[in-house]
């Protein structure tokens, strides 16, 4: 069969590390190909989710259509965090070439180390650009240098190795293949993806549509969204769903829509290297089924999604308090909610425990199962949350731990504290690049390690520091790490929390509590000074006489609370204590709460 190809269609992904510019940067190609009217143009257009609007990083892959001159241009928006690693893996399959983003000023980070070695183990043609060339700081010729360097590190074969490198700024609307310019449009850009990325090619006879994304719509039902690898499909047609030995039966394609800008355009026909959501199914779709014709049942190949690193366990909110704030409170919900993410989570896991208002729910990182909780609490749930435990392996009859790459950007008079905080936690360092009045340093360290790393870093660093890391692999187990070294403050009593009681409590630690709030008996309502938990009674009241002493009225100072995000809970708590996740709220407290049955 001579093999056919679509001259005026190319699929390209954009990658790169967190916040390097990829969204920012699909924004000024739809509005300069003109794809997008003047009433859609906001900034970062394709973070449709409120979560990435709220922390400004891409959580979900999602896919646009461009149009320039006589070419169909199908870009896909990546997540930069290794955590969102199943999005990028699943979304890659479905282009020819990607376009890397590297930030002039920070350089190469783990998250572009991380999506350049995916995207290159899937053979993918690759165009470099070094973005935000007009930051005050940027230093291209580093940064295309530890490029460089890091291709031949990651290179599958020698033709990776080369390719296009052009210098722009995504907020500015300009690239070129001149460092120096810092004006001009995204025409370069244009015109390298017409040039290197490959036109998509028939792969064979017959009808291969591979579902890489599931999507629902409250009148079509399930939408299966994908690349056609091969053959045609319209409207009206009969269609199977095959993955491995497995075949389902026929349905009839009821709609598909073809993406153009933020928008989904209805089509009557689709054929290979198109990308398309199709609606029309009666059975439950799954991530990597392919949709082929009922008389040639051909599965594409699917790319394995990489196994979870870390582990925590959700249950049912047992608390004094449960009930107050959620409307999904019991078991069943719950378990309804995970199998629901299963379906289009191909990162995460779950699986039933002896309780049956436990689950253990496995993830690729803290970031990824926070994000699914944060989502679960805006919805309306209320659950307990274990800490987070990475997963063990045994490989070749060896004890086997994940080990994360870990790059720390720091000034010069910070480099000894932070090095010695990573020499407890079995941090092995692999390179160190000084430059200007800062310092970079890459450490391979073990995932239990960096569970409450962050905070102990912002400390000492006085929050001028830098660091990013991503999975890297399974190594021996390193032994014994030192994990929070302070205890914490436990209420004995259920009530009101007073100011009185607090006055003298705050020199005994850091208090998360402020007067007026409500407690409960096992509740965690601050952080000890020393290493041991101290059972204490917030909701004290002072002790009214008919007798005036000099001095002992004076106004109470109290310092504010610290108020903790999701993930510094996360990292916070030990294995005895839990999170107690509610709409509203979220409390820590102890897995026993009667203060004489935890002695």
């Amino acid at each position: 069969m001579e093999k056919k190809q679509r001259l005026n269609l190319r699929n390209i992904a954009i990658i790169a590390h967190v916040d390097h510019g990829k969204t920012t940067l699909v924004d000024k190609l739809l509005r300069e190909s003109g794809t997008l009217a003047a009433a859609e143009q906001t900034d970062r257009v394709m973070d449709s989710n409120q979560l990435e609007k709220e922390r400004g990083i891409t959580i979900l892959a999602k896919n646009t259509g461009i149009i320039y001159g006589d070419y169909n241009i199908n870009i896909v928006d990546t997540p930069g965090h290794s955590d969102f690693g199943g999005e990028v893996e699943r979304t890659l399959q479905m282009v020819e070439g990607f376009l890397l983003l590297v930030d002039a000023a920070e350089g190469v980070l783990p998250g572009t180390r991380f999506v350049l070695k995916k995207a290159l183990q899937l053979h993918l043609k690759p165009i470099v650009l070094i973005n935000k060339i007009d930051r005050k700081d940027a230093d291209i010729e580093r940064t295309e240098a530890a490029i460089h360097d890091l291709f031949l590190e990651v290179a599958v074969d020698a033709d990776q190795l080369e390719f296009p490198v052009l210098y722009g700024s995504s907020r500015n609307g300009y690239a070129s293949t001149n460092p120096d310019l810092r004006e001009g449009n995204m025409d370069p850009l244009f015109k390298a993806i017409i040039d290197y990325i490959p036109a998509p090619t028939e792969e064979v006879d017959g009808l291969q549509f591979l579902v890489t994304t599931l999507d629902y719509s409250e009148y079509l039902g399930a939408l299966a969204i994908g690349r056609v690898f091969s053959g045609k499909v319209k409207l009206g047609d009969q269609v199977i769903c095959c993955k491995d030995d497995t075949i389902g039966r026929p349905t009839k394609v009821t709609k598909m829509y073809k993406f153009l800008g933020v928008n989904r355009i209805e089509t009557a026909e689709a054929e290979f290297g198109d990308i398309i959501a199709m609606a029309g199914f009666t059975e439950p779709l799954s991530i990597g089924i392919t949709i082929c014709h009922p008389d040639k049942p051909l599965p594409h190949s699917y790319v394995k999604v990489d196994e979870p690193t870390v582990t925590m366990y959700f249950s049912v909110n047992d608390s004094p308090f449960n009930g107050r704030d959620g409307k999904l409170l019991t078991s069943r919900q719950i378990k309804e909610r995970l199998e629901k993410e299963l379906k289009t989570n191909v990162a995460l896991r779950v699986e039933p425990t002896e309780s049956p208002d436990v689950f253990k729910v496995s993830g690729r990182g803290q970031l990824h199962l926070g994000v699914l909780i944060e989502n679960m609490r805006r919805e309306g749930f209320e659950l307990q949350v274990s800490a987070p435990q990475v997963i063990y392996k045994m490989i070749d009859g060896v004890k086997c731990e994940p080990i994360e790459y870990l790059v720390v950007d720091v000034p010069l008079n910070y480099q000894g504290v932070v090095m010695e905080t990573l020499g407890t936690r079995k941090a092995e360092m692999k390179a160190m690049h000084p430059y200007d009045e800062r310092i970079r340093i890459e450490f391979e360290v073990p995932s239990r390690a960096l569970l409450g790393f962050r905070n102990q870093f912002l400390t000492d660093t006085r929050g001028t520091g830098i660091a990013t890391f991503s999975f890297h692999s399974y190594q021996p187990y390193k032994g014994d790490i030192p994990t929070r070294s302070k205890g914490a403050i436990v209420s004995m009593e259920t009530g009101t929390v007073t100011g009185y009681a607090l006055d003298t409590l705050q020199a005994r630690g850091i208090l998360f509590v402020k007067p007026t709030d409500k407690v409960y008996e096992g509740m965690i309502i601050g952080e000890s000074s020393r290493d041991d938990d101290m059972d204490v009674n917030p909701c004290k009241e002072k002790k009214l006489t008919n007798m005036r002493a000099s001095g002992t009225d004076d106004a109470i100072k109290l310092q504010p609370p610290r108020v903790m995000e999701l993930e510094t809970c996360m990292e916070w708590i030990r294995p005895d204590e839990l999170m107690e996740v509610t709409p509203h709220h979220i409390r820590l407290r102890k897995k026993t709460l009667k203060a004489n049955m935890r002695k």
